[in-house]
């Protein structure tokens, strides 16, 4: 699933672009109206209201109708947006672009009718410009609530695009172990990789095509943190393994970038989802044979070679087939 969300603007951006619709449209039409002062005054004010009520309106919709209905996501997306954002003040900025939105057309339909009624050419442009001031007050009431959405689309738009109804493997371990590169070995992915802990905003993910369907994996950044104290990236890691994986590869580096007893305490963590693991053992080209044969010896079934993990993930992947069709 995928968050492009179109930018929020600040709130005096759409006044700006209504304002200056409305008075070009006016314009346009004065030059051509054949009519009284008393008549050509209420039909360019007309012509202001409605352009301006139609424009916000559009622009109001626009912002709603952008942010996807929370109610419709899958199980991970929601507890992703509930960890990550507020979310009760995501639902009331949302509401306030409604409100707004209302609030703009009653202004527009209550000065339309005061403005038919007059027969005053200096109480119609009063009423024009009365309108235009409650018109603005309306948007500055929710300048709060775009900054909000602004700053929520920002967050939503760094969420990684887990598709659902894949099988789905979660790469695990600390950062700067293998994991990225693994992924590119194993998928068809190009991930960027970088040289340091979490200088990425996104989950890394790829896929590999197995007969007629498509197994998806997903680099997931481990930590010994508790949720409430990870940053944004280990939350959305937590979060994928916990709703999306299906299996888990689990990696070690015996070069201990970060120490070994920290990677048996993140594994054993880990096993708490209670999901298949495959322990897989990292950077064996620069690690001692002996070291690598001692590790594998009091850790069955550690896997060193790429086919090998490919094996085992699709005997899983088939597992899981199995069991759905069963």
């Amino acid at each position: 699933m995928s968050f492009e969300i179109p930018k929020v603007e600040n709130p005096s951006v759409y006044l700006d672009v209504a304002f200056k619709k409305a008075r070009n449209k006016a314009s346009q039409k004065r030059t051509s109206l054949k009519a009284d002062r008393l008549r050509k005054s209420k039909v360019l004010e007309f012509i202001k209201i409605d352009t301006v009520n139609d424009t916000l309106n559009s622009k109001l919709v626009k912002i709603i109708s952008s942010f996807p209905n929370f109610d419709n996501l899958t199980e991970f997306y929601t507890e992703l947006v509930k960890t990550l954002i507020d979310y009760k003040e995501l639902k009331k900025s949302l509401g306030a672009m409604n409100w707004a939105k209302n609030k703009i057309a009653d202004f527009s339909k209550q000065y339309r009718t005061k403005i038919r009624k007059c027969n005053e050419l200096l109480v119609i442009r009063r009423y024009g410009k009365e309108y235009y001031g409650r018109i603005s007050s309306v948007i500055k009431q929710i300048s709060k609530n775009l900054y909000f959405l602004e700053e929520t689309r920002k967050i939503m738009r760094e969420f990684p695009s887990v598709k659902d109804g894949l099988f789905t493997v979660a790469i695990f371990g600390f950062p700067n172990i293998g994991k990225t590169t693994l992924l590119s070995k194993l998928t068809t992915s190009k991930p960027e990789i970088k040289p340091y802990a979490f200088t990425t905003k996104k989950l890394n993910i790829g896929y590999l095509q197995h007969k007629h369907r498509k197994i998806q994996f997903i680099d997931t950044p481990g930590s010994l943190n508790r949720l409430d104290k990870m940053n944004s990236i280990e939350k959305t890691a937590y979060l994928a393994v916990k709703y999306c994986a299906h299996t888990i590869v689990y990696i070690y580096d015996l070069t201990e970038s970060y120490p070994l007893k920290d990677q048996k305490k993140l594994l054993k963590k880990l096993k708490e989802f209670d999901k298949p693991i495959i322990i897989y053992l990292s950077k064996t080209d620069i690690i001692d044979k002996e070291k690598t044969s001692a590790f594998k010896h009091s850790n069955k079934g550690v896997v060193v070679q790429i086919s090998t993990l490919k094996n085992k993930i699709i005997e899983e992947f088939n597992n899981y087939h199995d069991e759905e069709t069963s």
